[in-house]
């Protein structure tokens, strides 16, 4: 453990079967994760793949919570939430049952190749930083700037926000039988 709480934020997304669902199962699943507490989670944006074969649109989320957990740990419980509901890494970019990617731990820099902090594209990617901007207006990304400025110079097209449609953070109840603890959330996406 590294002693001191951070913000942590994470970027859900899901492009295969109940994308909705999918998200919402993916937050639960974090919600259990001892150590790590969940806060806010954003609207929800359909967005047009990037880069990858052709595949279906994708539904994405931005998910804000708090930890003091190493970031290498984060990123553990959001690779075992993307195995708990089936995704199976056998094309690069390719479609996805969920996603969760570690976007920033507070103002933490690593060029880990297995875990690069903040996420090296995030900056770029509109399904990231308007569903960021959403759940955080003052948003700033380590190294970069304001998210509202990134977005700004950020090519949106395809990226729309998804009216009637909602996710929750689970209020201090446990998912299969793990109690989380009381708080925000911890961030780690798979990086790609």
């Amino acid at each position: 453990m590294s002693g001191t709480s951070r913000q942590v934020v994470l970027a859900l997304g899901s492009n295969l079967g109940d994308r909705l669902a999918r998200i919402q199962a993916g937050i639960d699943q974090l919600a259990a994760a001892p150590g790590l507490r969940l806060a806010a989670v954003s609207a929800i944006f359909e967005t047009a793949p990037v880069g990858g074969p052709a595949q279906p649109d994708y539904l994405n989320a931005v998910l804000l919570g708090d930890s003091d957990l190493p970031a290498s740990s984060i990123l553990g419980y959001c690779q075992a939430a993307e195995r708990a509901l089936g995704r199976v890494r056998n094309e690069h970019w390719g479609p996805r049952t969920l996603d969760v990617d570690l976007i920033a731990c507070d103002d933490e820099v690593s060029s880990d190749p297995v875990l690069t902090l903040p996420h090296p594209r995030a900056h770029l990617r509109a399904f990231v930083l308007a569903p960021w901007l959403d759940v955080d207006p003052a948003a700033h990304l380590v190294g970069f700037g304001s998210v509202a400025d990134l977005l700004a110079k950020a090519d949106r097209t395809g990226v729309t926000r998804l009216a009637g449609a909602r996710l929750e953070v689970p209020k201090a109840r446990g998912v299969r039988g793990v109690a989380p603890p009381q708080a925000s959330t911890d961030v780690v996406p798979a990086q790609e």
